[in-house]
């Protein structure tokens, strides 16, 4: 069977038998098809099962060096390592192909981007002129609380959306994160103010009701805040990235930057890993190398 004839046969059991989506069948198709090329050029010529079989390690890095030299960053070489992955262990099971080299190659780690935060200045024009975006007053306060409840407590903003009437912040916000971990947060005086603001305009204060609410009455939905903030950061002159997400990274970041722990960070957060919050250092040490670039007279 030659190594073509093998990607076909693994592709039918891959959208047959496994059910895979046709989008995945097909960004399988051509990971393996680039692999196949590489191997036609570096073996001289088409490779079969017995070929595909004695691969050395040296020869599964040379392809990994390929399609660096062609431009594929670590994140793409992963992707492009685990389909080869995945082709070699249907090959074990249907053909009897066993090939240890694999085992020896690890995944390209790709660089995880580094939050991008808005300024001070910036987060506190998102909370206190959003409300610009209404006409309807109550809409104005919902806008206002929602935002400084974003940027106020660092929350995600599905875990905004999940709160009920009976959960508006008092001293302290009880939040729901991923994995249903519970994480405790302190409230500012003006995240208070904000939310009560809104619950006195709240049109249905029961407490099973939605804390923030749609047009129709049902949960706001996560879409509506975010075209709500694409809008005002177009008027407002504000970077792209300025999205309620971006908010809970200003939180972290400015709360790094006064001082806080980076565990305390980790814990309002409801980071489940240390080395996640740690990406905000990064954000930390940029702004530093920026403000010395400004400020030194030989930088």
């Amino acid at each position: 069977m030659s190594g073509e004839e093998a990607r076909l046969a693994f592709l039918e059991w891959l959208g047959r038998e496994r059910r895979a989506a046709p989008l995945t069948v097909e960004a399988y198709s051509a990971d393996i098809a680039g692999f196949l090329g590489f191997l036609t050029q570096h073996l001289g010529g088409e490779p079969d099962l017995a070929a595909l079989a004695a691969l050395r390690a040296a020869d599964l890095r040379a392809w990994l060096a390929a399609e660096a030299a062609a431009g594929a960053g670590n994140a793409t070489r992963a992707r492009h390592l685990a389909a080869v992955r995945s082709f070699f262990r249907f090959l074990a099971r249907r053909q009897g192909v066993d090939n240890p080299a694999l085992k020896l190659i690890a995944t390209p780690r790709g660089k995880r981007p580094v939050p991008r935060a808005l300024g001070t200045g910036q987060a506190r024009e998102v909370t206190e002129r959003i409300a610009e975006m209404s006409d309807a007053a109550a809409m104005q306060a919902r806008d206002t609380a929602l935002f400084t409840l974003l940027y106020g407590c660092g929350l995600r903003i599905a875990e905004a959306l999940a709160l009920d009437v009976r959960d508006a912040p008092d001293a302290v916000l009880r939040v729901v994160g991923k994995g249903g971990k519970e994480r405790i947060v302190p409230v500012l005086p003006a995240v208070r103010e904000a939310v009560a603001a809104w619950l006195a305009l709240h049109p249905d204060r029961q407490p099973d009701s939605p804390l923030f609410l749609g047009a129709r009455g049902g949960r706001l939905d996560p879409a509506v805040a975010q075209r709500t903030l694409r809008n005002f950061r177009r008027l407002s002159g504000l970077p792209e990235h300025a999205t309620p997400h971006a908010l809970r990274h200003s939180f972290a970041t400015h709360l790094l930057a006064g001082g806080a722990d980076l565990r305390a960070i980790q814990d309002l957060l409801g980071h489940a890993s240390l080395s996640t919050t740690q990406r905000y250092t990064a954000v930390d040490e940029a702004r530093l190398m920026e403000v010395w670039r400004k400020a030194h007279p030989r930088a």
